[in-house]
């Protein structure tokens, strides 16, 4: 039997993710699957991602937050990095191989790369490519970037949240210094880069089936993409964590400090030097067991005080 080859000619990072969940659920041989998302953060599977991203940031540019079925930290895409994913059965999933066709993959462009830590590629002593796995009974993953003319500096303003505002109990990504291919190789495409990692896949494992993510079963991916777009599986799924929020308005100051478990407020707690000795204990009361989704809360508090539900809407 062959190996097997997707290309996916879609941006929506929904929408290849489902297609790669949908892919390990059918895997049976060697499979490579290249995809590219646009302007997006894509999150690992136990991230936080109010402390993993500066999200008005991202999405006053158009962005949109993700996240993943593996685990890792968060990384930024847009059209100027290539995504690979290696599917395999358990019983031939080998990381060093894998990595093997990444590397061998890179140094036919003329860039000279080599493995750092157990899941990076470098060249020039800094990091362009980040690796993130997932295992299921009978087959497993890897997947990760390919960065070759990605924005760094949009790359570093989204993916730089305010630490002083969220304490959170989920896995904290950790920042390296980074390089996009095409400055070690000017005249490198992401074409050609795709070109060149499915030859080297190929002379790894075999000649390959070559598919697009068109050909696969709309009623398989629908369900899939609409999981990765809803605001439970992005959101929802956030770890235990804290924020905490201050400002001072023209008739006082307030803190807020909030408790929350599934992306819900479980705990609420506002302090307050203005006139109105009830005020703390009203929005207290109010924020108790919202979703933490800004127009909820600035729904909920706006008969309370429109000043602190307009401030706490846009600063979420």
């Amino acid at each position: 039997m062959n190996t097997a080859f997707y290309l996916s000619r879609s941006h929506d990072p929904c929408f290849n993710l489902a297609v790669e969940e949908h892919l390990l659920s059918i895997c049976d041989r060697p499979t490579l699957y290249l995809w590219q998302n646009d302007n997006c953060v894509v999150i690992g599977r136990h991230q936080n991602p109010w402390t993993e991203c500066d999200l008005a940031a991202l999405e006053a540019g158009g962005g949109k937050l993700v996240r993943r079925l593996s685990g890792g930290g968060a990384v930024y895409h847009d059209l100027g990095n290539l995504n690979f994913t290696f599917l395999m059965p358990t019983g031939i999933y080998d990381q060093t191989r894998q990595n093997t066709v990444l590397l061998r993959a890179v140094q036919s462009v003329g860039i000279d790369a080599s493995f750092t830590g157990r899941n990076d590629l470098t060249a020039d002593g800094r990091k362009f490519s980040g690796h993130a796995f997932c295992q299921r009974k009978s087959a497993a993953f890897h997947h990760g970037t390919l960065m070759v003319d990605s924005d760094l500096e949009r790359m570093t303003s989204v993916l730089s949240p305010d630490a002083e505002k969220l304490r959170s109990k989920a896995i904290a990504s950790v920042r390296s210094r980074v390089v996009n291919l095409r400055e070690l190789a000017p005249s490198l495409t992401i074409e050609t880069l795709s070109n060149a990692v499915l030859a080297s896949f190929c002379a790894e494992y075999g000649p390959a089936d070559a598919f697009t993510t068109d050909e696969l079963p709309a009623a398989a991916i629908t369900p899939l993409r609409e999981k990765y777009a809803s605001w439970d599986w992005r959101f929802g799924e956030a770890p235990r964590f804290e924020a905490e929020l201050k400002k001072r308005f023209p008739w006082g100051g307030v803190s807020v400090y909030l408790e929350l478990r599934d992306a819900c407020i479980v705990n609420a707690r506002v302090y307050s030097d203005a006139m109105d000795p009830t005020l703390p204990e009203r929005l207290s009361s109010a924020l108790q067991g919202l979703s933490y989704r800004p127009q909820a809360i600035a729904d909920a508090l706006r008969p309370v005080n429109p000043d602190i539900a307009d401030w706490l809407a846009a600063a979420l």
